[in-house]
Formats: structure tokens, C-alpha cells, sequence
């Protein structure tokens, strides 16, 4: 299994985006941050809400998802932000090789 994951957000603004993305990548807690824009339906306080926001698809290690939970929290203007991860199960090796070189060792600290 991969030690590297793709963990998403969304937000409501292109500055909260950048603000998280850019946070994320000087930590180097990510090697890259794709910001997307897109059409959220969604149960929200016993309504159907509907909304369009930004999708942030980040590229992590599995080790740093604690870390980049909290950092997206804590810039995160929603009250319940998703903040999901799913497993990079492959990827082309010098794509590979890149997102190990852009983030972090796990012994270095922010």
C-alpha cells in the first residue's frame, strides 16, 4: 500500500483556497494543491443546500494527515469543513518520485 494519499477540501472563496493551499505547501505538508471549482449539493441543518465552491485536492503522506487536518482547521472558515483522504494506490514513478522530494521528511518540523 502507498504511504501517500490525496486528501480533499472545499471552500466557499478562491482566497480561502489559496490561503489553505499556500499554508500547506510552505509547511511542506504538501508537494501540490489543485483548486477546481465545482457544484456542492448537500444535507446541511436539515435542509438541502446548494452551493458552488472550491475543490482542494491536496497530495500528502499518510503520515501527515493529522497535521494537515488541524492546519485546514485551523484556517478553515466552515463549521464542519470536509476534510476527507483517500489512498494513492499508484502513480507513474517520477510522479512518485517528485511528491517524496517536494514533501517533508518525517523527522523535520514545521
Amino acid at each position: 500500500m502507498s504511504d501517500y494519499i490525496q486528501v480533499e477540501t472545499t471552500t466557499a472563496t478562491q482566497e480561502q483556497a489559496e490561503t489553505i493551499a499556500r499554508a500547506l505547501l510552505e509547511a511542506r505538508l504538501a508537494a501540490c494543491v489543485q483548486i477546481v471549482p465545482c457544484q456542492s449539493l448537500y444535507h446541511w441543518q436539515g435542509a438541502i443546500e446548494e452551493s458552488r465552491e472550491l475543490r482542494c485536492s491536496i497530495k500528502t503522506r499518510r503520515d501527515f494527515f493529522s497535521e494537515v487536518t488541524t492546519l485546514i482547521s485551523s484556517l478553515h472558515p466552515y463549521q464542519t469543513p470536509e476534510i476527507v483522504a483517500a489512498a494513492i494506490v499508484d502513480g507513474a514513478p517520477a510522479y512518485m518520485k517528485w511528491l517524496a522530494e517536494e514533501l517533508r521528511s518525517g523527522e523535520e518540523t514545521q
